[in-house]
C-alpha cells in the first residue's frame, strides 16, 4: 500500500495477516511493512527448505483455477469460499462464469480488510457476495441468512478450504470443523482443500516458519503429514489425481509420480 498505512478502525497494522502476506506472495500491493518484513522472512526459510514461498502461492492460486474448471465442467454453480483472502486476479466467481454463466458465489473471511476489498470487488455484482464469518463455526456460515438467500443450499455446491485449514492449529479442532463441513455436504457436493504440507523438511527450519506465522493475527500455522491431510475428506471420494503436491493437482494432465518428499502444499478435491 502506497502512503501513510491506514486500515479500518481496530486493526494494528503492526501485526502480520496471512491474508496480506499471501497477497504479498503473489505480488500484490494490499499489503503493510509487518506482512512484507513477515512474508520475507518466511520467503528467505522456504529457501531454505529448497522452495519459493511466492511459487508456492502463485501454484496454490492456479489450482484453485483448475479445481473451479473441472467442478464447473461437472456441473457445479454454486462455490462457498472459506478463507477467500483478499481479491486477486481470477477469482472464484471469475473463473466460474468464464466457464459457466450464472455461477453463484459467497466469500467468507473473518479479516475486516478482506471484507472491505472483497465487497469494493463485487459491488453490483449480483452473482457473488462477501460475508464476516470463520473456518471454526461452520454452521454459523452455512445457516446465515445471506448465505442461504444467495446460494439454494439443497442442490450441489461446492466448499473451499484453499489454504486455509492449516491455520486451525490444533488438530482436533481442524478434525471437528472439517467433520461438520463434510455432514452438511449432499450428495453432488465436493470440498476443495489445499494445505501446508510438512514433507521432509528440517525440523530446525520447519519450527522458524512456525514462529513466524505465531506472531501474525492467524497465531500459528500446523505442520502436518500427508495421512492427516488425507483424514480431513473422511470418506468422501477423492477425484484424480487425488491427493497431491498442488503443482501436480490438473485432471486434464497425464499422470505422474508425486514429489511426496518436498515440503508444499498438498491439494485434492473430493465429492459427497
Amino acid at each position: 500500500m502506497s502512503g501513510p498505512e491506514q486500515a479500518p478502525a481496530g486493526i494494528d497494522v503492526r501485526v502480520p495477516s496471512v491474508a496480506r502476506m499471501y497477497d504479498y506472495y503473489l505480488g500484490g500491493k494490499d499489503n503493510f511493512a509487518s506482512d512484507r518484513e513477515a512474508a520475507e522472512r518466511m520467503i528467505e526459510i522456504g529457501r531454505q527448505m529448497g522452495n519459493d514461498a511466492r511459487e508456492i502461492a502463485r501454484a496454490n492460486r492456479a489450482f484453485l483455477g483448475r479445481a473451479v474448471r473441472e467442478l464447473t465442467d461437472a456441473g457445479v454453480r454454486q462455490f462457498v469460499d472459506i478463507g477467500a483472502g483478499l481479491p486477486t486476479q481470477d477469482n472464484v466467481h471469475q473463473v466460474a462464469r468464464r466457464h459457466a454463466a450464472g455461477s453463484r458465489v459467497v466469500y467468507v473471511d473473518n479479516d475486516p480488510i478482506v471484507q472491505v476489498h472483497a465487497r469494493a470487488l463485487l459491488a453490483g455484482d449480483a452473482g457473488a457476495i462477501a460475508v464476516e464469518g470463520d473456518l471454526r463455526d461452520p454452521d454459523a456460515i452455512f445457516d446465515d441468512p445471506r448465505v442461504t438467500g444467495h446460494l439454494n443450499l439443497t442442490r450441489p455446491y461446492a466448499v473451499l478450504l484453499v489454504a486455509v485449514l492449516h491455520f486451525v492449529t490444533d488438530d482436533a479442532e481442524a478434525a471437528r470443523v472439517t467433520a461438520r463441513i463434510r455432514e452438511r455436504l449432499r450428495p453432488g457436493c465436493h470440498l476443495v482443500l489445499s494445505h501446508i504440507y510438512a514433507g521432509d523438511a528440517d525440523d530446525g527450519v520447519a519450527r522458524s516458519g512456525q514462529q513466524v506465522y505465531a506472531a501474525t493475527a492467524a497465531g500459528g500455522i500446523a505442520r502436518r503429514d500427508r495421512d492427516q491431510i488425507a483424514g480431513f475428506f473422511g470418506d468422501l471420494d477423492l477425484l484424480e489425481p487425488g491427493l497431491v503436491p498442488v503443482a501436480d493437482w490438473d485432471p486434464q494432465a497425464p499422470p505422474a509420480a508425486p514429489d511426496l518428499k518436498r515440503p508444499g502444499i498438498l491439494a485434492g478435491v473430493a465429492r459427497a
